[in-house]
This record gives structure tokens, sequence and C-alpha cells, in this order.
């Protein structure tokens, strides 16, 4: 299993941690073999959770330029025609996918093209699911232009969890669908909005793999 590159740090820092406290339970209660056992039994969970948390998966992305693959692993919580303000400023399709703080956090293209817009946002941690949390919380706005012509906008939102968002990329770049755009430490969601006559492929509830599940067709 290989760690992704943002859970290097933290996960060095949470083993000094952990050692320390393992260490100065056993110095002050050399005797309680019991409670030795019992931090040491925490401490293990602790990190597989947090190790879990960071692994990144090889993913083999079979491109398409008709398909749009998911860009979060996750649950698929809405679907709706909603207005798009920030850049469309028209109607668009949303899809938007929640991630938990067991799934995979690695984003990733659901096109390939160029990309057209790109912004960062700070804001507000609101949890996920709140009405305001696309427009208030801490998000990313990037636009990929596919080689036909046509613009996706995906968002990466920020939770009440979720305060470290990461993007590799900016205006003028060439991304490839499947290849990673971002991560979001400890969960959020991530929505994509679509040309209002595409195709949906999953359905509200449906479970989705970054880089692998077909979420619409153009």
């Amino acid at each position: 299993m290989k760690i992704h590159k943002e859970g290097r740090a933290i996960l060095f820092s949470l083993i000094v941690i952990l050692f320390l406290i393992n260490l100065v339970v056993f110095l002050f209660f050399p005797n309680n073999i019991f409670l030795q056992n019992l931090i040491a039994i925490v401490s293990a969970l602790i990190f597989l959770l947090v190790l879990q948390f960071f692994r990144n998966p090889t993913v083999d992305t079979q491109i398409n330029e008709k398909l749009v693959i998911a860009p979060a692993d996750g649950k698929v919580v809405a679907i709706e025609d909603v207005q798009e303000e920030e850049y469309f400023k028209d109607m668009r399709k949303q899809v938007s996918i929640f991630m938990s703080p067991i799934n995979v956090h690695v984003n990733r293209n659901p096109v390939s093209g160029k990309v057209a817009y790109f912004k960062y946002h700070k804001g507000k941690y609101l949890v996920a699911w709140h009405p305001k949390s696309s427009v208030d919380n801490e998000r990313t706005t990037m636009v990929v232009e596919t080689p036909n012509g046509l613009q996706i906008l995906v968002r990466q939102i920020a939770g009440a969890l979720a305060k470290r968002i990461r993007y590799y990329v900016q205006e003028g770049d060439e991304v490839v669908q499947g290849s990673e755009f971002g991560f979001i430490k400890f969960g959020s969601r991530v929505d994509v909005f679509l040309p209002v006559d595409a195709a949906i492929k999953v359905s509200i509830g449906d479970k989705t793999k970054a880089g692998k599940t077909v979420i619409a067709e153009l």
C-alpha cells in the first residue's frame, strides 16, 4: 500500500507522539501492565486509522473523452440542476460526492483537457452537507475544458473536519483523466458541474471510486 505524500509528515509526527505517550506510561506506571497494554493497543488503533486515511491506491483509468469519471471516493449525495454562479453563471447539472473519513481522499481529474479557470477560496468549515457549504466553506474551483470544447467544473469543499485542502494544478495546465489534482484531509465533498444535457450514470446513494466510476456521459 502506498502512502500519499500529504500524510508522511503527519504520520511521522504521530509516531513520535504515540511513542512518547507510551514511554511516559511505562516510566510512571512500571507495574501497571494492564494500563501499558491498553495504551499500546489504543495507540496502534489510532495510528492504523490515520494510516488508512492517507492510503493512495494505484488507479488504472480507462481514458474516454465522452465520459466523466468520479473525482473522489465516496457516496453520491446530490444530483440536481442548479444555477452555478462563480464561473458559468447559468444552469448546470450538479453531482455531489461526500467523502467520509474512511474513504481514500485523493481527488482525480474527471476529464482530460486544459485548466481554463482555477481559484482557491478561504472560508468557513460548516458540515459538508450544509446548504451553504458550497459557497461559504473553504473550497477550490477548477474548470477543465475538454478537447471537444466542453467545460466541466470541479469544486473541492472543506467540511467541519476537513480543514486542509491541497491542490496541484493552476490555470493553463494540461490535465489527464484519472490523474491527481488535489487532496482533502479528513473528508468532505467534491461537486462536479456538468452541462444540463449530460447523461447521468449514477444515482443518489451510489458508492464511487475516484478515477474508475463513470458518473456521466457527455
